[in-house]
Parts: structure tokens; sequence; C-alpha cells
């Protein structure tokens, strides 16, 4: 019997949806994003509320958190039994410039749904009670957090990269949990959470009854006004170290500070940093696991933020080898400046990314969320579109003339985590 193996096919690329959008009076806008083909409906509320826009640490994370302990007309209990009764789900989550909250739910729940989203976003009362019980938790969870060595790494990263007072970079003590008060939250919430400074998204299986309904909560939301938030340029350190007593491998973050999404060297960036350390193959791998054998892994990545963007690149490695494994970083960079890749190289990041393109499309919602972040980079979704046409074309050239203008040894911030050496 002859096997035949099945034939190789270039894969097809997801169709990309474009949004239309309604606005109330005000101006605050509904993206809408129809799917008929699962019948579930997802929306999300997303604020200028993130972390970079607060006076008083950890006020933005404490309010999106705490949006459903309690309204007007429901305790958190009954707001949790209500969703949990339709089977509905929710979600809450903040960066550092945006808060979103998202309500999913069948097609035939959608109208329960919303009748509790809009007593969150519209209505929240921070109740003392559960405020307190919330920040209790949360300081005894992040002081647990910070004796390890990927949240001090991280932490430590943060201000070296941009400055310790910056909005992308300042840390605060778990005390800081102590000082937020219920009147706090409201007056942040009363502040950031307007029709200024926020959009809605709906997608999946809805029709206009569901698209009146949301529109509706946002038109309920107050006129307010864009106080936005002044970031300041980095003012990166070169080294940072932290001694962390008993620790067995140093975690290493290298970076530089650079662009947001809108500049156009984002997308070589973007490609520059998957062949660095975007997949399994990667060179960092290869040098640092395969050749050395100083980590289990190693990545490198290009970070988007509001007003700013970053290369990074990360491994924990064994402590006896920091140094070698700084210097081979280092050196991967200085080649990826010096030497166009070949072909096969590309050729196999560009299918990394096309995978990782099809992989965040691969669901009903996943449309919603990569138009979620097209608008907030003030982008449309012909973006995405635009983005693979330049993963397409670009030439190993043109990447080396890119990454021989940012990957400057001079220019990186180094930042070392483990024992004392």
């Amino acid at each position: 019997m002859t096997i035949r193996r099945p034939e190789i096919k270039p894969v097809s690329l997801p169709a990309i949806p474009h949004y239309r959008v309604i606005r109330t009076e005000a101006g605050t806008p509904l993206y809408t994003l129809h799917n008929s083909t699962q019948g579930v409906v997802r929306v999300s509320f997303v604020f200028r509320a993130g972390t970079s826009t607060q006076s008083i640490p950890f006020t933005a994370s404490t309010v999106v958190n705490t949006l459903s302990e309690g309204t007007t007309l429901h305790s958190g209990k009954e707001i949790a039994e209500a969703l949990d009764f339709v089977g509905s789900y929710y979600d809450a989550n903040i960066d550092r410039d945006w808060a979103v909250v998202t309500f999913c739910s069948l097609k035939k729940f959608v109208g329960p749904t919303l009748d509790v989203a809009e007593e969150v976003v519209l209505h929240p009362t921070f109740p003392e009670r559960e405020i307190a019980s919330y920040c209790a938790k949360r300081k005894e969870q992040l002081h647990i957090q910070r004796s390890k060595p990927d949240q001090l790494s991280r932490e430590l990263f943060g201000k070296a990269l941009f400055g310790p007072e910056h909005p992308y970079g300042v840390t605060s003590p778990e005390e800081c949990y102590d000082n937020i008060t219920p009147e706090i939250l409201r007056q942040f919430y009363q502040s950031h959470y307007n029709a200024s400074e926020s959009f809605a998204i709906i997608c999946g299986d809805f029709g206009e009854a569901e698209e009146s309904r949301v529109l509706s909560i946002l038109e309920g939301l107050p006129a307010g006004s864009c106080t936005g938030c002044n970031i300041p340029e980095p003012t990166p350190t070169p080294l940072a170290t932290l001694c962390l007593e008993g620790a067995v491998q140093s975690s290493l973050k290298l970076g530089i500070p650079l662009f947001p999404r809108t500049h156009p060297d984002f997308i070589p960036m973007q490609i520059i940093a998957t062949a660095m350390g975007g997949y399994f193959g990667s060179r960092l791998m290869q040098n640092l696991r395969e050749e050395h054998g100083y980590t289990y892994g190693a990545y490198a990545a290009m970070i988007n933020l509001d007003k700013a963007g970053y290369f990074v690149m990360s491994a924990d490695v064994a402590a006896d080898h920091t140094e070698e494994a700084v210097a081979e970083m280092f050196a991967e960079m200085e080649r990826m400046a010096s030497e166009p890749m070949d072909e096969e190289e590309l050729s196999i990041v560009r299918k990394i990314i096309v995978g990782d393109v099809i992989r965040i499309f691969d669901g009903p919602f996943g449309a919603a969320d990569v138009t979620i972040e097209n608008i907030q980079n003030g982008e449309q979704n012909d973006y995405t579109e635009r983005f693979m046409e330049r993963v397409a074309t670009i030439t190993a050239k043109e990447l080396q003339e890119v990454a021989s203008k940012y990957l400057k040894k001079n220019r990186t911030t180094v930042t070392i985590v483990g024992p004392e050496r």
C-alpha cells in the first residue's frame, strides 16, 4: 500500500473584518463586529483609566477590579449570582494606559447580562467593607509576589528603563493599599470613566436591539473631559541590579526605549524581535540554550504602550554564567545589526508571525481583541492587513538597516536580579 503524504499548501490568512461605528450624542463611539457563526455576544467597555493616569498608587487597578463589588441596586454577591444564573462571563483588566470591562453571554441571555453591565459600568458604589477586603488581599498578594524573582525583575526593569518616577516605570510599596478609601475610588471613577475617554465594542451574534442597549449605556456616562496624561521622556539607567539572597539563577532583562506602534519602524522591529526571541528556534534560544546551556528559555519582544514602546530581551540564566549570558545577548544584537538574515531564517520568521496572527483570530472574539488594540493606537482594522503586507515584503537588508539604527549597546538598559556576584 502506498502512503501519500498530504499536500503542503500555503496558509491562508483569515479575513480581517471591518467594523461599523455608531456614536452617542456626546460622540462616544460604539464599534460593531457582527459574527453569527456562534450564538454568543461579547461587549467590552474601554476607558482611558490605566495605571499611568492615577495620582494615588493602586487607585486605577482597584477601581476597575471592584466595579462589580456593589452598585446602587445590588451587592457584589447579587451581581455575581445574576451573571452565574444565565452563565454569563465577566472580566476586568488593566494595563498602563487602559482599563477594559467585558461581558460575554449566550445570545438569548444578552438582555439580563446588559442589565448587569449597566449597573456595573454606570452605578458602582465601591462599598467600604468590600474595598477594605480587596485591598487587604491585594496587599498580601503583592507582598508574596515580591518575594519572587520574576516580579522583582519586572519592577526593576520598569524603573531602570523609564525612570523610578515615570508613569510607566513607577512602583509603590504594598502599604499604599492602606491609603485607599471608597471616596478616593469614586473620585477616580468620576474623573476617568466618562464619555470623553471611553468607547465600547460589541461582537458576535447580535442585532439592532443589542446595539441600542449598549449605546444607551454609553449615553449614561457623564460628559467629563479628556484629562489626558503627561507622559515624560524616559530617563533610562544603563545598569541596575538587585541582590536576591539564596537565588540560584539571575533574571536578566535588556531593553531599549523606542517608540509606539504608530512609528514606521515599529513593524520592522517586531519582525526583528521575533527573529531574536519570538519562537523556540530563535537566535537567543539557539545561543543561550542550545549552544551554551545557560537557560531553559529566552525571549525578545517589541512592547507597545500608548505613549512609548520598547524592545526587550529576557532570560533566567544560571547565576554562575550571568556575565557570559549578558555578553551573548549583546553579541546577538550586534549580529542582527551587522549581518542580514539569510532567506531561510526570514522565511521561518514570516511563517511564525503569520501563525500568530491566525491564532489570534481563532474563535469568535479574536477580531474584537484586535479591533480594541487598533482603536487604542488610533488605527483602523486595515492596520492588520498593512502589517501582514509589510511582513511579507520586507527584505533582510531593510531589517538589518533598521536593527543597526536601534540595537545599540550604549542605548541599552540591563537589569539583573539574582544572587550577589
